[in-house]
């Protein structure tokens, strides 16, 4: 196996073309590269993101305490197009400096503050709300554990398999097959879990599900990376691909993963989002 001869420098600049679908948005620096404020709603919750896997747990939860009757957990959604670099306004900077979705205000009570990272959303809500994460010690523990496993494992099937596999310029052997085993890796971990219980932490839907399941579901239904799903043999993990269909079939997963949505077919887009009428008249349906 000899895919490249390339050696790399003693120190790294940016001058080297990179190439890539996202080649000319990234930069090793971070800041505002323009200056332009963020646009504002009325509901106690302001959430900048895209439907990406990290951006759809932000909104599922939001569903899930919707769906619950909690009316404080109203928000307004808009896009944030990352292929246009427009993480990098002003803006966006304010509300999370690492230029990355999900971004959330929190305007509920007297002082309003952000909220960055999709793991820290899915927490701070369970808190605020006192849902999907429960209080006994023990269960909390496990829950958590499982919200940062995640946490830890998006980077390898993202910017690791998913980038070297349908991202980079040119298709190598060696990063493809080093991401790809610890992609099924990964697989493998979750359906040996859910081989012994219901959901992720145990026999209750937690934030546990909804930062994993954007990630993991994907590939059950075919719908990332062209092809992977075959080359992943994601059949082999039956235990995911139920947990996966059960959690699709819940009603406010089918509307969050809806929102901030600005590909595929019209009826299943929603480029922004303010009440739960936004979602008339739009194909809700993701059985797979």
């Amino acid at each position: 196996m000899a895919d490249s001869t390339y050696t790399p420098p003693e120190v790294w600049n940016a001058e080297t073309e990179s190439g890539g679908r996202f080649a000319s948005i990234n930069r090793p620096t971070a800041g505002a590269r323009e200056e332009k404020d963020l646009p504002r709603g009325k509901n106690p919750f302001q959430l900048h993101s895209l439907a990406t896997p990290n951006g759809v747990k932000a909104t599922i939860m939001l569903e899930e305490l919707l769906e619950l009757g909690h009316k404080g957990a109203e928000y307004d959604a808009y896009t944030v197009n990352i292929g246009d670099g427009t993480q990098f306004s002003s803006g966006f900077v304010a509300i999370n400096p690492n230029s990355k979705i999900p971004a959330l205000i929190d305007a509920s009570g007297d002082k309003e503050f952000r909220v960055f990272e999709s793991g820290a959303i899915l927490v701070h809500l369970a808190e605020k709300f006192g849902e999907f994460l429960p209080s006994d010690p023990a269960t909390r523990a496990e829950v958590l554990s499982w919200v940062f496993w995640q946490v830890g494992t998006g980077p390898f099937i993202g910017g690791g398999f998913g980038h070297f596999y349908a991202y980079a310029p040119e298709k190598y052997e060696y990063p493809i097959n080093r991401y790809a085993m610890e992609t099924k890796r990964i697989f493998d971990v979750a359906d040996k879990q859910l081989g012994e219980t219901r959901f992720l932490a145990g026999d209750e839907y937690t934030i546990a599900d909804m930062a994993n399941f954007p990630w993991l579901a994907p590939f059950v239904a075919g719908t990332i990376y062209n092809e992977a799903k075959t080359f992943l043999s994601i059949d082999d993990y039956s235990n995911v691909g139920r947990w996966a269909r059960e959690i699709a079939a819940r009603p406010a997963v089918q509307r969050g993963r809806l929102v901030n949505k600005v590909w595929g077919d019209e009826d299943q887009q929603l480029v922004e989002r303010h009440s739960a009428a936004d979602f008339k008249g739009k194909n809700l349906d993701f059985s797979f």
